[in-house]
C-alpha cells in the first residue's frame, strides 16, 4: 500500500492533470486511486477494499487479474504487441473471427474489428449508407430508432441517441438529424401493443426512401434508463424493415456476452439483424475492442458491386486484444452462462427487493445479470459516490438510477454486501438532487 502523503499527492495530480468522463475540470467528482484488483474487488490506495458492483461499466465479466486472461496477453505479448492490419493478419484475430461467427446468429458471417463500441456503431451506420449507395439507392442517408436509446459519444452514434433527454442534447444542433419514435413499451413479458408496431410502420411508409438503417439495444435499453422490453417487438421490426427495405441493426455492445441471460440479447428473439455491434466484455474488460458483424447481404452487396468499405482504424484487429478476447469467450463458453446469469439475476432479485419498501424508490427491476433500483427522483452523482465506497462498494449511479452489473463471478455474499449498501444509501436519498 502506498503511504498517505504519496496517495494524497497522485490525487492532488490527478485533480491538476486528468479530465475524467463526465464530469467537470473546475468541481471533479472524487477519485479514488487503485492499487490493485483481483476477483470482484477493488482495492485502493488508501487502504479500502471496494465490492465492484460495475464490471467497470460492464466489461470485466470474469472480474479482475484473472490467471487465464493475464496468460493469454503474456503469450501474445512475447510474440508481437500489433501489427497493421492493412495487408497483414494474425491468428488470434482469425480465431476470434470464428468464434463470433459461430456465436452469433447465423446470417452474420463477416467480422470488421476496431477499437471502441462507439467506433463500432460508426462502422455499422456507415456501412448501412454505403451498402445502399452501392444499390442505387444514394438518398437512404439516415436512420431510424428509439428514444432512450444510448449508442456511444462519437458524432454519427450521438446522433442515434436520445435526443431530448438523453447526454447529448447539447449538440443536437451540430450533429445530422435522424427518425426518432417512442421507446419500446416496457415489461418483458407485457404483450405487445399494436399501437407501437403501428407507429413505427407510419414512419417507414413516409420516409423509407430515406432511412438506410433502424439501429437499437435489443430487449434492453442501457444508458438510456435500465428499460426492459418484450423481445417480441424486435420479431415484429424484422418484418418491417424487410417489407420497406431497411437495414435492421442491433446494437449488443451492453448486452452482449451473457449479460441478459443467453449469449446475446437476439437470442431471446427469432430473428437476425443485418448488423450487429459488440465490443465492452468482449475482451472481458482487459483492452479495447470492438467488432461490426455483417451479413454477406450486406459484406458483398458493398464489394461486389466494386466497393471497398472505407474506415480502417490504427489499431484495428489488434493482437494482443484479440488474444484476450479469444480467452475471454473461452471462459464464457466453461461457465454454462444461461444458469450462471440466472443464479446472479435471482440473488439481485432476493438482494434488491427490500428497496421497493422505501418512499424514494419508484421500482426494482432485474434481468438477466442486471439489477435496477429507480428512484423517484435523479441523484447527486458528486453526493453519493462517496456514500457507497464509505459501504465498502462500487456502486456509479446515473440519473434516478442505482444498478448493478456485476462480474459473472461474483459471490451470493457480495451481491448481499452491494444490495446493503443500496438500500442504505437510497434510504439516505429523501431529498435526492
Amino acid at each position: 500500500m502506498q503511504d498517505y502523503t504519496s496517495h494524497q499527492s497522485d490525487i492532488e495530480l490527478d485533480k491538476q492533470l486528468l479530465w475524467h468522463p463526465y464530469t467537470s475540470m473546475s468541481s471533479p467528482t472524487p477519485q479514488y486511486l487503485v492499487e490493485h484488483a483481483s476477483g470482484c474487488e477493488i482495492h485502493l490506495a488508501s487502504g479500502q477494499t471496494l465490492i465492484d458492483g460495475m464490471s467497470s461499466w460492464w466489461s470485466v465479466i470474469h472480474g479482475y487479474n484473472h490467471p487465464t486472461m493475464n496468460q493469454a496477453i503474456k503469450l501474445q505479448l512475447d510474440q508481437f504487441s500489433h501489427v497493421m492490419f492493412g495487408g497483414l493478419t494474425h491468428k488470434p484475430a482469425i480465431e476470434l473471427a470464428q468464434k463470433l461467427v459461430a456465436m452469433t446468429p447465423q446470417t452474420l458471417t463477416r467480422v470488421f474489428f476496431s477499437d471502441s463500441g462507439s467506433v463500432s456503431v460508426e462502422v455499422a451506420l456507415k456501412m448501412a449508407i454505403q451498402y445502399w449507395h452501392t444499390q442505387g439507392k444514394a438518398d437512404k442517408q439516415f436512420f431510424a430508432t428509439p428514444k432512450s436509446g444510448y449508442h456511444g459519444d462519437t458524432f454519427a452514434a450521438m446522433s442515434v441517441c436520445d435526443p431530448e433527454n438523453g447526454m447529448h442534447n447539447l449538440f443536437n444542433g451540430a450533429v445530422t438529424q435522424q427518425f426518432f419514435i417512442s421507446p419500446p413499451p416496457t415489461g418483458i413479458d407485457t404483450p405487445v401493443k399494436d399501437s407501437y408496431i403501428d407507429e413505427i410502420r407510419t414512419l417507414f411508409a413516409t420516409n423509407h426512401h430515406k432511412i438506410a438503417g433502424f439501429i437499437i439495444e435489443p430487449v434492453v435499453q442501457n444508458a438510456g434508463g435500465m428499460r426492459f422490453y418484450n423481445p417480441d417487438y424486435l420479431n415484429r421490426l424484422r418484418a418491417l424493415c424487410d417489407e420497406f427495405d431497411i437495414l435492421l441493426i442491433f446494437d449488443e455492445i451492453a448486452t452482449g456476452f451473457g449479460r441478459t441471460g443467453k449469449p446475446f440479447a437476439t437470442d431471446h428473439t427469432r430473428i437476425s439483424p443485418d448488423i450487429m455491434c459488440v465490443g465492452k466484455a468482449l475482451t472481458g474488460g482487459y483492452l479495447t475492442l470492438a467488432a461490426t458483424l455483417a451479413s454477406d447481404k450486406v459484406a458483398l452487396g458493398i464489394s461486389d458491386n466494386g466497393g471497398v468499405f472505407m474506415h480502417g482504424p490504427t489499431f484495428m484487429g489488434n493482437p494482443l486484444a484479440c488474444s484476450a478476447a479469444n480467452a475471454s469467450l473461452e471462459l464464457l463458453v466453461s461457465y454454462d452462462i444461461e444458469n450462471t446469469v440466472k443464479q446472479i439475476e435471482d440473488w439481485m432479485k432476493e438482494a434488491l427487493e427490500p428497496c421497493r419498501t422505501l418512499d424514494q424508490v419508484q421500482d426494482v427491476r432485474c434481468f438477466g445479470a442486471i439489477g435496477v433500483v429507480e428512484l423517484k427522483q435523479a441523484v447527486n452523482q458528486h453526493e453519493i459516490q462517496p456514500k457507497f465506497v464509505e459501504q465498502g462498494v462500487w456502486i456509479r449511479p446515473f440519473g434516478k438510477l442505482i444498478y448493478l452489473m456485476p462480474p459473472y463471478i461474483i459471490t451470493k455474499e457480495q451481491i448481499n454486501t452491494l444490495g446493503k449498501a443500496i438500500y442504505k444509501v437510497a434510504g439516505e436519498e429523501a431529498n435526492p438532487v
